[in-house]
């Protein structure tokens, strides 16, 4: 029971089609990267996966089944399988950091036990064992509104780990963190989805770091799939053609150039 687009088109109102006619499947368990030029359509292909947006054509499977055939009480449980980190994490800049990440499990717990979390911790040693592996020791009762953007962006990745999603869907999950930072937690939330054999796909900006740790690489322009591959037989003049919107420029973490292709 993994992951289908059948023939999917997405479009925004009566615009032009944000994705078109997009076939592609994702296996339970593989790890996948995004990849493509601003306005290809990453954002929105990882927002249908996550039931947040509805086709405008074809049909989105998950999990073996068709969200939108589901009722709301089925499709608010399969929400819970799913986990949405963000660019910039919908996260209120008030809230305590604890609290934020206890928020994974909202849509797991009973009503009793959601309305107590919000008055006092529930688990105070799971969040804080994520911290620490994120390098966000001591940070567990900070307010939201005293981190960076890099931290807050680890705020979000301990929450969606906290969640224990079946499907772990990343929107440039590392864009606000330093190349050394970034690798360390694209490589946590490999590890993870591949110890509990969930499935990991991520939209990238940066291609070097999905090179280096997707296996499997799909490259979005202008709204359909211009290539799926395997990481070791994307070439550097595939890049370019990618990217060629962009002046050819392929973009890495730190700016620098792709070797080794």
């Amino acid at each position: 029971m993994g992951f289908e687009f059948k023939q999917v088109d997405f479009c925004y109102g009566l615009d032009q089609p944000t994705l078109k006619n997009l076939s592609l499947k994702f296996q339970v368990g593989e790890t996948i990267a995004i990849i493509g030029p601003s306005g290809s359509g990453k954002t929105s292909l990882l927002h249908l996966l996550g039931t947040s947006l509805r086709p405008s054509r074809g049909i989105v499977s998950l999990f073996g089944k068709d969200p939108w055939q589901l009722s709301a009480l089925h499709l608010q449980k399969m929400r819970s399988s799913i986990g949405l980190i963000h660019q910039s994490p919908p996260i209120p800049l008030r809230q305590r950091v604890i609290t934020a990440i206890l928020a994974g499990r909202l849509g797991q717990w009973p009503f009793w036990k959601s309305l107590a979390s919000l008055i006092y911790p529930i688990d105070i040693q799971g969040p804080a064992e994520l911290l620490e592996k994120l390098g966000l020791t001591g940070r567990l009762f900070d307010r939201c509104d005293q981190l960076s953007g890099g931290q807050l962006q680890r705020v979000s990745v301990a929450r969606t780990l906290y969640q224990g999603a079946q499907l772990i869907l990343a929107d440039e999950p590392v864009s606000a963190m330093d190349p050394v930072l970034a690798d360390l937690t694209i490589q946590i939330l490999k590890e993870d989805a591949l110890q509990r054999q969930a499935t990991f796909i991520a939209s990238l900006h940066a291609v070097d770091i999905a090179l280096r740790w997707f296996p499997r690489i799909i490259g979005l322009r202008d709204g359909a799939v211009f290539f799926d591959l395997r990481a070791e037989d994307v070439t550097q003049n595939l890049l370019r053609e990618l990217y060629a919107s962009e002046a050819g420029s392929i973009p890495t973490q730190n700016n620098q150039q792709i070797l080794g292709l």
